[in-house]
């Protein structure tokens, strides 16, 4: 049996989006399983010294932008820097992708999530809206009314809080972090690193 990567994402991280492909690859590669986490990082920041973008400084702000466009071209993915709908409202899309996830299993729930990411980066939708979100899902070859139906039961909200939890038990602090055998890979650029890990 291959290894598992737990994969703790924001469904509002650009550099979330950035590693999607790349991640995907790598676990076909080595053979690994990837299971979707899409945690409350709000949580997570308020309990790990971490700040929502608009309370951090212009500097950082300003450098986040610098890399953003670094990043879009060394890889190539034409992200919109600052896209329409962000940051969307990430609530209903991360208990669809929890749903699918936990009643049709990890690989229709990657897809969707990276389905998600797209939308809102490259091709500027609205990911929080329920239309949209069933329009995705029917994309990565699910029942979007069915998607969309099973999201709203309360029962996600629940089990989103215990992922987060959970996150923050195993000392994940920012998206997206990859979790290889306890040990943390914290952002795409740290990759290289999650992949030798694997080759090990």
């Amino acid at each position: 049996m291959g290894a598992q990567i737990d994969y703790y994402v924001s469904l509002n991280s650009p550099w979330t989006h950035l590693g999607a492909a790349r991640l995907e690859a790598m676990a076909a590669r080595h053979g690994a399983a990837l299971r979707v986490y899409p945690v409350d990082f709000g949580t997570i920041f308020a309990a790990s010294g971490g700040l929502p973008l608009p309370k951090r400084s212009p500097q950082r702000q300003a450098y986040r932008m610098m890399e953003l466009r670094r990043w879009r071209e060394r890889l190539g993915v034409p992200i919109q820097l600052e896209p329409k709908f962000f940051p969307a409202r990430e609530a209903l899309p991360a208990h669809a992708a929890i749903a699918v996830r936990e009643s049709f299993g990890d690989a229709p729930a990657i897809a969707l999530a990276h389905a998600i990411l797209k939308a809102l980066w490259e091709q500027e939708r609205d990911t929080g809206d329920a239309a949209t979100l069933a329009e995705l899902a029917a994309g990565v070859g699910l029942d979007g009314g069915a998607v969309l139906r099973l999201a709203e039961e309360p029962r996600w909200a629940e089990r989103r809080a215990a992922d987060t939890q959970m996150a923050l038990e195993r000392g994940v602090f920012g998206a997206p972090s990859y979790v290889l055998e306890g040990e943390i890979f914290w952002g795409q650029d740290r990759l290289d690193f999650l992949e030798a890990a694997l080759a090990r």
